[in-house]
């Protein structure tokens, strides 16, 4: 590879002053269309290209507009946190130093990243035997043997350590606690600083009662005013310390559970929508959003209540030995408490169980019905059929409150067990402990020294037993959290990563597909030639499995049996990801997001400048009415688009779909919903739209694809004929003839009334 020779020749190439490195041609640039100003994109490219480099030294295929693809990186600058972030996206191992010092260079294994003060990057070759340093510029393609001086007079000390992995293979676990661990372990040593921390609190704790019985025992006895003047200091000096240790405590840990619910949301949303399609379709949006939001539960578990139930314990066990210490008898007393307190928790864990179950489904039943509900407000109002869905609103409310209660309930019969047993223990302490006083083997210092100890112990046993009843539901909600993290992603394939932007040519070799093991199949031995550039309609009546086969086409979904290929290639072993990016679709029903205009068009080619945004928008025929828009493309888009017409919508749809200057342009049912004039407005442009694209129209009005190069009819799975509309519609007994004389009949109806 000319990459990899190039990294090897920094590497290990003779001590020339200055060397031309040969390169693979257009490395580190991404697909056309898709680059931002000239200027600009040069400095911000040269991390991608050096890190493109250097995966390419450790066999590792990639290409930079892949991974600014996948860091959603639009035109925004390639930090070295982006970098090592893309690294690790394709397989690398990746470590990033800053305000490292210049004899540190000694030591960094090579081929490195290092940042200029000007915000580029080089790549760090070996030192040379005349003690020089191999530089390799990643844009330029040259290499220069500069002095250590020269080097670190322009490095800001930070360098990016790269390396492969020992295997680029990633075992696939369940998912579970384990699943956080990476996280909070990387956050260990605030943590450790909290674990400290709550030590000494807990010594705190014990001294306090230390000095009560002192100033029982010694003070008001032998009247000693010094030692209570020096007790009072103590306590408040305890009181000040402890009081600063709690409040450094809890920052702290606000400050690091933080970072960790923003890296687990990052992971998790990551992880979402790398889920294939069918994963969201065969689910309703509210119980995914609800399976999501279990996610703060678990985090707070477990860095909250299990890390305090790691110095509990312990504590515990130290606190009862102290009291063992005051008194064998008491301590007994307090000892045999413990198992009075597991046996509770025992008893009612099953049912909790059941119940907290139970409680989540119905939690996510209402979100899922509110979701719909907000959601389909159009219909709703439409209808009139807010009463309705009023009642059954009520009707899922009732019982997920009923089912709230009872495990309420649940919770609160344990906890109240668990303080009557420790009232029981509390009085019988006092009983045993006054018999003891008064029979002059304990002094009232220590009785009630003793009963303060007995505290910190009570205390943690009923942190823990509500830390146990917290665990009942912490485990639910991973098994619900583990629907959306067991599930596979979309596999991503590096093999094909150095693809050059696709020609347009199809080819469906006898495609079988159904959408679940077991159902009738959609595709039947389905199979498609199409050339580059040519433009084909597919019609056919409904569920005759038209939508599903572009759905192949963008690998979507994959084929039971047989192969869908693009310029030749099984699209089963390339990235989704780069095979999308050839790919522009319109649906009959678009979603348009939230944002301005030109957000909205630019949504999958950030970089795109204001003049290339117009062009596309010309192109759709969406240029004239955006402009009439109070802020013409800074005007912000309501919520799905409310604030537009339907023309309006498709017509920003089809610009949202060039912007990326597809290839291959799926255009499924695109104006079957538009008035006459907006798909007047898009067939005027269509000549322009289509040219050098290969286009697959999927059409119910006939005139839409009438003007196609080849037209496919498809019936029940299977692709029944092919050929130009003047052949099919001359053919005896053809379905696309049928369907076109059936349409010409109701529109001369029409005409006619």
């Amino acid at each position: 590879m000319f990459a990899e020779a190039a990294v090897r020749a920094g590497q290990d190439g003779a001590p020339t002053p200055r060397i031309q490195v040969a390169a693979q041609a257009g490395a580190g640039q991404g697909h056309a269309g898709q680059a931002g100003a000239a200027g600009a994109q040069g400095r911000l490219d040269s991390g991608l290209s050096a890190l493109v480099l250097v995966a390419s030294f450790h066999q590792v295929a990639c290409e930079a507009g892949q991974i600014r693809h996948e860091l959603g990186l639009g035109a925004g600058a390639a930090s070295a946190i982006d970098l090592v972030r893309g690294g690790k996206s394709v397989g690398l191992k990746v470590r990033l130093l800053e305000r490292q010092k210049p004899q540190r260079l000694d030591s960094v294994p090579t081929p490195a990243i290092l940042q200029y003060d000007d915000g580029s990057y080089r790549l760090l070759g070996r030192r040379l035997e005349d003690g020089t340093w191999r530089i390799i510029d990643p844009l330029a393609r040259t290499a220069e043997h500069l002095a250590p001086e020269a080097v670190t007079a322009r490095w800001t000390g930070t360098v990016i350590l790269v390396a492969r992995r020992a295997s680029l293979a990633k075992v696939v676990a369940d998912f579970g606690l384990t699943w956080f661990m990476p996280s909070i372990w990387r956050y260990r040593r605030p943590l450790a600083t909290v674990l400290v921390a709550s030590l000494f609190i807990q010594l705190c704790a014990l001294i306090t009662p230390v000095f009560f019985q002192i100033v029982i025992d010694k003070v008001l006895v032998h009247k000693g005013y010094a030692t209570l003047t020096l007790v009072v200091v103590g306590l408040l000096a305890l009181g000040l310390f402890n009081g600063v240790l709690q409040y450094l405590r809890q920052y702290i840990l606000t400050h690091t559970t933080s970072r960790i619910d923003v890296e687990l949301g990052a992971r998790l949303f990551d992880h979402l929508m790398r889920l294939p399609l069918g994963y969201f379709e065969t689910r309703a949006a509210g119980q995914t959003v609800a399976r999501v939001r279990e996610l703060e539960q678990v985090r707070a578990f477990l860095t909250g209540q299990a890390l305090t139930a790691a110095i509990d314990v312990p504590f515990t066990l130290l606190f009862i030995a102290i009291l063992f210490f005051y008194s064998p008898v008491l301590g007994t007393i307090v000892a045999l408490s413990i198992p009075c307190y597991v046996l509770v928790a025992v008893l009612l864990r099953p049912i909790l169980r059941e119940k907290t179950l139970e409680q989540f489904s119905r939690s996510a039943l209402s979100n899922q019905f509110l979701i719909e509900s907000i959601v389909g407000i159009h219909t709703v109002k439409a209808m009139a059929v807010e009463p309705t869905l009023r009642v059954q609103w009520e009707e899922r409310l009732a019982a997920y409150v009923k089912t709230s209660f009872i495990t309420g309930l649940l919770g609160s019969l344990g906890q109240n067990a668990i303080q009557y047993i420790n009232a029981v223990t509390t009085a019988l302490v006092l009983f045993f402990g006054a018999y003891a006083v008064m029979a002059g083997e304990m002094t009232v210092g220590s009785l009630i020294a003793f009963n303060m100890i007995m505290g910190q112990v009570t205390q943690p046993i009923l942190r823990l037993s509500q830390l146990w009843q917290n665990f009942q539901q912490v485990k639910v909600s991973i098994e619900r959290l583990g629907d959306v993290l067991n599930a596979p992603v979309e596999t991503r394939s590096m093999a094909q990563a150095h693809l050059p932007p696709a020609k347009g040519q199809i080819t469906v070799r006898n495609a079988v597909f159904r959408y679940q093991p077991g159902a009738p199949e959609v595709l039947k031995d389905v199979s498609l030639d199409i050339p580059a550039g040519q433009v084909i309609g597919i019609v056919g009546p409904s569920g005759s499995g038209k939508s599903t086969l572009t759905k192949l086409l963008q690998r979507l979904y994959l084929p039971e049996k047989g192969q869908v290929l693009v310029d030749g290639i099984d699209i089963a072993q390339v990235d989704p990801a780069w095979l999308r990016r050839q790919i522009g679709v319109v649906l009959q029903e678009n979603l348009l997001f939230n944002k301005s205009v030109h957000e909205n068009i630019a949504l999958a080619n950030p970089g795109l400048s204001r003049a290339q945004v117009i062009q596309v928008a010309r192109l759709a025929g969406a240029d004239e009415f955006i402009n009439r828009m109070p802020r013409g493309y800074d005007t912000m888009i309501e919520e799905r688009g409310a604030n537009l017409s339907g023309g309006q919508r498709q017509r920003l749809a089809i610009a949202r779909a060039l912007a990326t200057n597809p290839r291959i342009l799926i255009l499924d049912e695109a104006t079957s919903a538009l008035d006459y004039e907006s798909e007047r407005i898009i067939q005027e442009n269509m000549k322009l739209i289509v040219q050098g694209r290969t286009v697959v129209i999927i059409a119910h009005r006939l005139a839409a694809v009438r003007g196609c190069d080849r037209i496919i009819a498809m019936q029940d799975g299977r692709i029944v004929e092919d050929g130009a509309h003047r052949d099919l519609v001359a053919r005896p007994d053809s379905l696309y003839g049928r369907l076109w004389r059936l349409q010409s009949y109701h529109a001369e109806q029409g005409a006619a009334a």
